[in-house]
């Protein structure tokens, strides 16, 4: 298996936050290096002589084929955020005031944020549905969402996998239930690379998602992919020559929209097929084998840390792909912001970089582990036994 020199993360430090940043190899890094020295050499030629559409198009291939999507629909974004804006951003024209935009108290508080700002431009209303954590089912999730649906739901965003509560959600069982009548926009920020993730079959409208945390990119690389009924009218953040097709080396307008907005470094899009091809290296099985093996080790550490606090599992396995997270006991000093001070604490005394979440309110609070390949099973003992030293200080 793969060892931590094979990353540039600090010795010395207890890394078991994969979930929020990702980690990237070095010898994708490296990679990127030399995609920015080629581009560098001649700007002019690489931007306006094709050599960077054909390389665009060429990720945009392996990315389509990796999560079951046709590329016709995928266009990159520079994080799951960005694709989440860009949806809410060009259905707000079809929202009328008193129409409901639907998440969960399990979503990524950016994303609600994006939500509530379109809300707020078309008079709609933000609705909450409320899964309970810790649970027994992904039924419960099922019934507690569409149990918030109206007449007035007009779009469900949620995610593929949550962040503050490390649940795969029944995304594809919702989804049948309201499409295409509601629109549903997934968050997969979590979704490719931790599990066995398919587009295709999710029956969905809409699908975002990092390539930067469990495929391993350069930051900085996402996708947004759309349902092919649902792209006339879709827009990127940021317009620029595509809208009128004055970039006309993109295959097509949708492309085009997304494919040049503006100067950047397109360097972290083109490093996601080096990123695919050098983790499934890191596993005899490949891909598949390293999914297994994320999972079985975010199990093992979940396991640990429910023996050691004297609990029962709040989820069932079913429910966890590579990042977990367990209720931990609520303290005073909890407060309003997203990280508990019991975060800071496990990093300064202990040098543990786990994020502990204030969730769903203060005092209440979760701790959340991630799994990779860079991870072992004695990583999470040693949290384990941080994490009651600080309880019991």
């Amino acid at each position: 298996m793969p060892s931590v020199s094979q990353w540039l993360l600090e010795d010395g430090v207890l890394h078991l936050n994969h979930g929020s940043f990702g980690a990237t190899p070095a010898s994708v890094l490296e990679a990127q290096d030399r995609i920015r020295q080629r581009f560098e050499a001649s700007p002019t030629k690489y931007f306006v002589g094709g050599e960077y559409q054909d390389e665009l198009d060429s990720a945009r291939r392996v990315i389509a084929d990796f999560v079951g999507a046709d590329e016709a629909g995928l266009v990159f974004v520079n994080n799951a955020t960005t694709g989440v804006n860009a949806v809410l951003r060009s259905l707000e024209t079809s929202l009328a005031p008193g129409d409901e935009i639907l998440v969960t108290d399990h979503e990524y508080n950016a994303c609600v944020n994006a939500a509530l700002v379109s809300a707020e431009r078309t008079g709609a209303q933000v609705v909450t549905a409320r899964p309970p954590f810790p649970l027994e089912s992904s039924q419960q999730v099922v019934d507690a969402v569409l149990g918030a649906v109206t007449e007035r739901t007009r779009i469900l965003m949620i995610d593929a996998v949550t962040s503050p509560t490390g649940l795969v959600m029944p995304v594809a069982e919702i989804a049948s239930a309201l499409e295409p009548d509601v629109a549903v926009l997934v968050d997969a920020a979590h979704g490719p690379g931790m599990m066995d993730f398919d587009v295709s079959a999710l029956g969905v409208s809409y699908v975002t998602a990092n390539c930067h945390k469990w495929m391993c990119s350069a930051k900085g690389a996402a996708f947004l992919w759309v349902r092919q009924d649902r792209r006339e009218g879709l827009y990127p953040p940021v317009i620029s020559h595509g809208y009128n097709d004055a970039w006309p080396s993109s295959a097509s307008r949708f492309h085009a929209q997304f494919d040049w907005t503006g100067t950047q470094d397109p360097s972290a899009w083109l490093t996601v097929p080096v990123a695919l091809d050098t983790v499934a290296a890191m596993h005899p099985d490949g891909w598949p084998g390293v999914r297994t093996a994320i999972r079985e080790l975010c199990l093992t550490g979940r396991s640990i840390l429910l023996d050691a606090l004297g609990i029962d599992p709040p989820a069932p396995e079913d429910m966890i792909g590579a990042i977990a997270s367990v209720p931990v006991p609520p303290a005073d000093n909890s407060g309003s912001e997203i990280f508990d001070p019991l975060m800071a604490a496990l990093a300064d005394n202990h040098n543990i970089q786990v994020p502990v979440f204030t969730w769903p309110e203060p005092p209440e609070r979760l701790l959340r582990i991630s799994a990779h390949l860079y991870n072992e099973e004695s990583h999470y003992r040693t949290l384990a036994d941080a994490l009651i030293a600080e309880l019991n200080h």
